[in-house]
């Protein structure tokens, strides 16, 4: 045998050698780079591939399952990634659509003043008519006498015996109200469910009668109150409660007119009240639920009947 032959033949034996040296180093390997992508997506670089791999240190042994479906496989691994207990999203970051029931009002965005103290009737009030314009004359007169009892009491507590005083005022119908005798005014005063002074009840009389008059001069008392803002309610965007106002420019006018007509206990700020209330201006916070609903009623044509 010739030396060149035995050197090429121990050249051989050691590439063999060196050979089998580097399969066993190949198969761990390819064991880890299973564990570390065990559903066979490691040629790609997609965020899915990136979340499954969050997997590695499960044990199911339907992941390491070649013969397994793909969509199989990613279904299991999604499962197993998913977080077991739900997060609570803290109350005061949801914003919900107004409820039906008055009892959730804790989960609505209010305007300030409406608090988790507030009576479910104010609450109600808020939610449902005021800031939304009203142009029948029955309601029109309701609100402003309503309105004028805020120098003896709160809304709460007015609100609370609506339905007593449409039922004393005969659901404050003028013509009717402007017809009312000394004895029903006094068995009004002596009433105590209705806690109302004679003066009071005098005032509303009066001021029955003054929008008789009106109506017969304007067709009616709606069309007389809504020709101050060109019957379009006047859309403001306060964000604060300090903002909102208690009088402005067009109550002080409307204030003066009515005193001049013979209207009694119509101040600027009585005045504004009733304009809040019957929608000639919209002062809902902006953040409150109810700002967009009463801007879109606002914002429709307005057609008197």
């Amino acid at each position: 045998m010739s030396k060149q032959y035995v050197k090429r033949h121990v050249l051989e034996k050691n590439k063999n050698n060196s050979k089998e040296k580097e399969k066993p180093n190949k198969n761990i390997f390819s064991k880890n780079f299973k564990k570390i992508y065990p559903i066979g997506l490691h040629r790609t670089c997609s965020p899915l591939s990136l979340s499954l791999s969050l997997s590695q240190n499960s044990t199911d042994s339907s992941l390491t399952d070649y013969s397994a479906p793909l969509d199989e496989k990613i279904s299991l691994a999604i499962r197993l990634i998913a977080p077991t207990e739900k997060r609570e999203v803290p109350v005061a970051k949801i914003v919900q659509q107004p409820s039906a029931d008055p009892g959730e009002e804790g989960l609505i965005r209010r305007c300030n003043w409406i608090t988790k103290n507030s009576d479910k009737v104010y609450v109600q009030f808020h939610d449902e008519c005021w800031g939304v314009p009203v142009y029948d004359d029955n309601e029109l007169f309701e609100l402003l006498a309503l309105s004028g009892m805020l120098m003896d009491f709160n809304w709460t507590e007015i609100l609370k015996r609506r339905q007593l005083l449409r039922e004393a005022f005969a659901g404050f119908e003028p013509n009717q109200v402007a017809k009312m005798g000394e004895k029903e005014i006094m068995d009004m005063a002596t009433n105590k469910e209705l806690n109302i002074t004679e003066s009071r009840v005098r005032c509303i009389a009066d001021n029955a009668k003054c929008i008789t008059k009106i109506a017969r001069e304007y067709g009616s008392f709606s069309s007389y109150i809504w020709e101050y803002v060109n019957y379009k309610p006047m859309i403001n965007k306060f964000r604060h409660p300090r903002n909102v106002p208690l009088r402005n420019p067009k109550a002080e006018a409307i204030s003066k007119d009515l005193l001049r007509r013979g209207f009694r206990f119509v101040g600027p700020v009585i005045v504004y009240s009733f304009m809040q209330a019957i929608g000639m201006t919209i002062d809902h916070l902006v953040d409150c639920f109810r700002y967009r609903d009463c801007v879109n009623l606002a914002e429709r044509p307005w057609r008197h009947v």
